[in-house]
């Protein structure tokens, strides 16, 4: 039960309190009883009485995709300068002037780079998570020295693919490289130097993660993709999948069951969609139709055409 507060002076019970203030003063003899109390409340942004309809709690969210991870204030954010006098105008670009001055280079970076993240990021779809991982690893780059001589693309290319890597989002190399514009070869190797110099562990890809995408892209039935879900784990019991790209590997197993099954799509179509290369597609075919034995079910569905 809520015990009221009592005046120690006259024992009157009238007191004001002032949250903003801390203060509980006693309305019947001046006393205050209180100057340094702690507000359990919600923490307020706005402390105006008079507008409690405006009252909003604390502010956005920390995020590493803004360079300041959305903690800090800027100056004239907010078009309110036309309110003040001519000395309030005078401080307020006295601050803004200050505020830009002290930008590091770090933070020039930092803002140069995520707009670049989101760029790429919308280009290639990726969800919030991803984006957020990726920005959150590009900053860990800068504060460690690991952009000095890399261009900021190949390091943002490098910090998504990663970040894909760890959420699970199939997208491949040739992806990153066509969204940034930034070579294949330059992604791949930036991306293996910020993972290992931030030792950021990263799992090994499932091919069976790209399989949806490929199969939307060449339109092939529900069927054919759970044919190529089998075909995946026999060769991974078979140990195929090891040391190969997954989605070559990917790839070749949609190849295979699309045979399977009467859905025919010639070898560059399939190597166009999954960005590899027809030679690649071919030498897993080949290793797939020998290891697993699967010539038989392949003439099958060619015979049943």
């Amino acid at each position: 039960m809520r015990q009221t507060m009592k005046c120690p002076e006259c024992g009157g019970s009238n007191l004001r309190v002032q949250k903003e203030k801390g203060e509980a003063v006693c309305r019947d003899c001046g006393l205050v009883i209180e100057d340094k109390m702690i507000d359990f409340g919600q923490e307020w942004r706005e402390f105006d009485e008079s507008d409690e309809s405006s009252k909003r709690r604390t502010g956005a969210p920390m995020t590493y995709t803004k360079y300041d991870q959305g903690l800090a204030t800027d100056v004239g954010a907010k078009g309110d300068i036309y309110h003040l006098g001519a000395k309030g105008k005078s401080k307020f670009f006295r601050l803004r002037k200050w505020q830009h001055r002290i930008s590091t280079a770090i933070e020039r970076n930092l803002k140069l780079a995520l707009a670049e993240l989101k760029r790429v990021s919308s280009y290639l779809k990726l969800p919030e998570a991803v984006k957020e991982e990726a920005a959150r690893i590009y900053t860990m780059a800068v504060q460690k020295g690991l952009v000095r001589g890399r261009s900021m693309e190949s390091v943002v290319a490098g910090a998504l693919y990663a970040s894909c890597r760890r959420h699970e989002v199939p997208r491949t190399l040739d992806e990153l490289s066509e969204a940034s514009g930034i070579d294949k070869k330059e992604v791949g190797r930036t991306y293996r130097f910020i993972t290992r110099e931030l030792g950021i562990r990263i799992l090994p890809s499932n091919p069976v993660d790209y399989l949806p995408r490929f199969v939307s892209a060449l339109k092939l039935s529900a069927e054919t993709q759970s044919k190529a879900v089998e075909i995946l784990q026999k060769a991974r019991d078979a140990e195929l999948t090891s040391g190969r790209g997954p989605t070559g590997i990917a790839a070749a197993s949609l190849y295979v069951a699309a045979l399977m099954n009467n859905e025919k799509r010639t070898q560059r179509e399939v190597a166009d969609v999954a960005g590899v290369t027809e030679v690649t597609i071919r030498n897993r075919y080949k290793e797939l139709l020998k290891e697993l034995d699967l010539k038989d079910k392949i003439k099958k569905g060619i015979d049943a055409d």
